[in-house]
């Protein structure tokens, strides 16, 4: 498995960033997926969760109607478009092939200062 994040970096608030997920070594488009965040000093949160199909999604309250993931299967690639993004989205993001966030890539650094 081998997941590679790009896209971060750094925005001010209310800016936007797309991020990709490049997939390989593994049957992407039968997996759901899935994105994490660490913010500095604290735990992993999940982020956002798509079926294998890209026909259901999930978000966690603090990203609803601001993210939206999206996937395309021909290209093996996950993608989390960020709007209106604020200071507390800040951190680290990963792409994940389960559910827990163990199986992930290196991780994009998002930042948005205060």
């Amino acid at each position: 498995v081998q997941l590679v994040e790009s896209g971060g970096g750094l925005v001010q608030p209310g800016g936007s960033l797309r991020l990709s997920c490049a997939a390989s070594g593994f049957p992407f488009s039968l997996r759901p997926m899935y994105w994490f965040r660490q913010a500095p000093g604290k735990g992993l949160e999940w982020v956002a969760s798509i079926v294998s199909t890209g026909t259901n999604t999930n978000y966690v309250d603090s990203v609803k109607g601001r993210f939206t993931i999206s996937r395309d299967n021909t290209q093996n690639t996950l993608y989390l478009q960020m709007n209106n993004l604020k200071a507390e989205d800040t951190g680290l993001y990963y792409c994940a092939t389960d559910s827990a966030g163990n199986l992930r890539g290196q991780g994009t650094q998002v930042t948005v200062p205060s």
